[in-house]
Protein backbone atom coordinates (compact mmCIF):
# COMPACT_ATOMS: atom_id res chain seq x y z
CA UNK A 1 0.00 0.00 0.00
CA UNK A 2 2.70 2.09 0.84
CA UNK A 3 4.33 1.19 -2.41
CA UNK A 4 0.89 2.53 -4.54
CA UNK A 5 0.86 5.82 -2.70
CA UNK A 6 4.71 6.42 -3.12
CA UNK A 7 4.38 5.79 -7.19
CA UNK A 8 1.39 8.48 -7.61
CA UNK A 9 3.19 10.46 -5.38
CA UNK A 10 6.32 10.55 -7.16
CA UNK A 11 5.28 9.66 -10.57
CA UNK A 12 1.61 11.85 -11.15
CA UNK A 13 2.43 15.65 -10.52
CA UNK A 14 -1.44 16.34 -11.75
CA UNK A 15 -1.77 14.53 -7.44
CA UNK A 16 0.79 16.71 -5.92
CA UNK A 17 -0.46 19.70 -7.48
CA UNK A 18 -4.18 19.56 -6.19
CA UNK A 19 -3.11 18.00 -3.14
CA UNK A 20 -0.75 21.81 -2.66
CA UNK A 21 -3.76 23.68 -4.28
CA UNK A 22 -6.26 22.45 -1.71
CA UNK A 23 -3.90 22.61 1.39
CA UNK A 24 -3.20 26.49 0.30
CA UNK A 25 -6.77 27.26 -0.12
CA UNK A 26 -7.46 25.26 3.54
CA UNK A 27 -4.78 27.33 5.07
CA UNK A 28 -6.03 30.58 3.89
CA UNK A 29 -9.47 29.42 4.71
CA UNK A 30 -7.58 28.55 8.49
CA UNK A 31 -6.09 32.06 8.78
CA UNK A 32 -9.46 34.15 8.08
CA UNK A 33 -11.23 31.63 10.44
CA UNK A 34 -10.16 29.91 13.17
CA UNK A 35 -10.41 26.08 11.39
CA UNK A 36 -7.28 25.56 12.48
CA UNK A 37 -4.24 27.17 14.47
CA UNK A 38 -2.31 29.53 12.56
CA UNK A 39 -2.72 28.38 8.43
CA UNK A 40 -0.18 26.17 9.02
CA UNK A 41 -1.87 24.25 6.24
CA UNK A 42 -1.01 27.03 4.18
CA UNK A 43 2.83 26.40 4.30
CA UNK A 44 2.56 22.31 3.88
CA UNK A 45 0.53 23.24 0.74
CA UNK A 46 3.34 25.72 -0.92
CA UNK A 47 5.96 23.75 0.28
CA UNK A 48 4.42 20.82 -1.89
CA UNK A 49 3.64 23.29 -4.78
CA UNK A 50 7.39 23.76 -4.49
CA UNK A 51 7.50 27.78 -2.95
CA UNK A 52 9.66 28.37 -0.78
CA UNK A 53 9.75 31.36 1.84
CA UNK A 54 11.78 33.53 0.25
CA UNK A 55 14.16 34.84 2.78
CA UNK A 56 14.98 31.57 4.48
CA UNK A 57 18.52 31.43 4.07
CA UNK A 58 18.56 34.87 4.96
CA UNK A 59 16.56 34.40 7.97
CA UNK A 60 18.50 31.44 9.02
CA UNK A 61 22.21 33.47 8.44
CA UNK A 62 20.87 36.20 10.50
CA UNK A 63 20.23 33.87 13.35
CA UNK A 64 23.48 31.93 13.12
CA UNK A 65 25.03 35.49 13.13
CA UNK A 66 22.99 36.17 16.12
CA UNK A 67 24.05 33.22 17.92
CA UNK A 68 28.02 33.93 17.55
CA UNK A 69 27.61 37.46 18.39
CA UNK A 70 26.51 36.67 21.60
CA UNK A 71 28.83 33.94 22.34
CA UNK A 72 31.80 35.01 24.86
Amino acid sequence: MKDFFKKIWTENKKVRKFIGVTLVIVGILSVITPFTPVGFLLVFGLEILGIRILFWNNLINWFKHKINKNKP
